[in-house]
């Protein structure tokens, strides 16, 4: 099976956003049928990235805190159903309701983000001006002290994605076992699977000879060498991996909690993590979006389950995704922020699956909005517009010595040769249209028709 078409979009997606350096593995079965990285894991040095790279894999360390769970509750040392209260002193309850181990594990605590990790990853990165001394789940706990007031709905209602959550259930795993969290993930976790590369501590990854230096990329493209946040963050998303690791990890999902001969959980565990408990409240064309326990859900993925989760520390990014019952799955990961890496994920996943990726609904979708932007004029160039991207939407620019417009154009109907699109003004809707010729492309805005004359200035 040839990869070269991911090949060529993750290096087309990675010029287009700046990436400096990204590492990709595909799993199939309990084995890894290809790798290959892409860029520099440090630019300065000019050091080409490997798939042996280490990478911050943010969020995605979930899935090892809710597999601790999990293994625990196997135990006998804990039940899902237990009250969080019973571990952690914390006095929170939503709608007057105790918040249970299994709705932290699914975000659906009840409690809307706090979003304690952004600011302890802003904080150390220099990115953000707010700094909160959250080194400990006991600072945390002081953080949280006032959460109650921030409570919207019962437990179990509603998703809210919760990174200090995901800090309470690491504290839960030491309160039961006895250990500090990282000790025991990489002994019950990392060390059966013989991930012998995946690092929590600053010293172990520092003396790595492979491990990519973390950038922050600006708005105006430049790349930053900055840092982890060691220790500001842990068991929501401080793991270093690489994607050879971390497709030992997506083996053992794919073979229902064995690898190699070992058992890290038994068949029914794996099974209710990939079980949805709660609906994601951003439904796209894949059918529903769930969280299960550490994982998410998509029930519509080119006609098949996809299991995953992404992990963004904004200096490094991460991705795994796994078809369970076709036996193949795939890991990214890259050292900053630029193209969302599930979506290269599902590119890879679709190629995986025998089916063409050019016809995913977000490659569509780029390629149309792609298509249209460019500096636009009106009869004998009267008049001059930029029309620009901006994510999933596109704006008109205009501007002269003394003013700016900028019309913000969201997009209805981009499929064919006319592509509609509407914008607000004066409390009334705009139609807009692109309409698409051979060699030209006209804009249709409010009075004005304009004809595509060139690329952005």
């Amino acid at each position: 099976m040839s990869f070269t078409k991911l090949e060529e979009f993750i290096f087309t997606k990675m010029s287009e956003t700046k990436l400096p350096g990204l590492s990709a593995a595909i799993v199939k079965g309990d084995e890894v049928i290809w790798a290959k990285a892409f860029g520099f894991r440090d630019l300065e040095l000019g050091l080409a990235a490997t798939p042996h790279t280490l990478y911050g894999i943010g969020s995605v360390t979930k899935s090892f805190t809710a597999s601790s769970i999990m293994q625990l509750a196997e135990q006998g040392k804990l039940n899902v159903d237990d009250p969080v209260d019973t571990y952690v002193p914390i006095n929170i309850r939503p709608g007057g309701e105790s918040i249970r181990i299994s709705h932290l594990m699914s975000h659906s605590s009840g409690i809307p983000a706090l979003a304690y990790a952004e600011a302890v990853i802003r904080g150390a990165t220099g990115a953000g001006e707010n700094w909160f001394p959250i080194a400990s789940c006991s600072d945390l706990l002081t953080f949280m002290a006032d959460a109650q007031d921030w409570t919207l709905t019962r437990p179990g209602e509603r998703w809210f994605y919760l990174n200090e959550g995901y800090a309470l259930l690491g504290y839960i795993i030491e309160k039961c076992s006895g250990m500090p969290y990282e000790e025991y993930v990489h002994k019950h976790v990392l060390a059966p699977l013989g991930m012998k590369r995946s690092f929590f501590s600053k010293e172990e990854v520092e003396k790595d000879p492979d491990a990519a230096t973390p950038y922050i990329i600006t708005r105006e493209g430049e790349r930053k060498p900055s840092t982890y946040s060691y220790g500001g963050i842990s068991s929501d998303g401080a793991l270093i991996s690489s994607v050879l690791d971390l497709s030992k990890y997506v083996a053992m999902y794919l073979e229902w909690g064995e690898y190699d001969g070992t058992r890290l959980l038994s068949k029914d565990s794996i099974e209710a993590m990939e079980t949805p408990q709660v609906a994601l409240p951003h439904q796209g064309p894949f059918g529903e979006g769930s969280y299960g326990y550490g994982l998410s859900i998509t029930s519509d993925f080119l006609g098949y389950k996809l299991v995953g989760h992404g992990g963004s520390v904004l200096v490094a990014t991460a991705y795994m995704g796994f078809i369970p019952g076709q036996g193949v799955g795939i890991a990214l990961l890259a050292n900053g922020s630029g193209y969302l890496l599930s979506q290269l994920g599902m590119y890879g996943l679709a190629i995986l699956l025998e089916k063409d990726p050019e016809s995913l609904p977000f490659v569509r979708r780029e390629r149309a909005l792609t298509e249209l932007v460019g500096t636009y004029e009106t009869y004998r160039g009267t008049m001059k517009a930029q029309v620009k991207r901006m994510g999933d939407f596109l704006t008109i620019e205009i501007k002269d010595k003394y003013n700016d417009l900028t019309v913000p154009l969201v997009p209805e109907a981009i499929e064919g040769k006319t592509k509609t699109f509407y914008t607000l003004g004066a409390g009334t809707r705009l139609p807009v249209e692109f309409r698409v010729g051979e060699g030209e492309i006209d804009l249709i805005y409010e009075r004005y028709r304009l004809q595509k004359t060139g690329k952005l200035s």
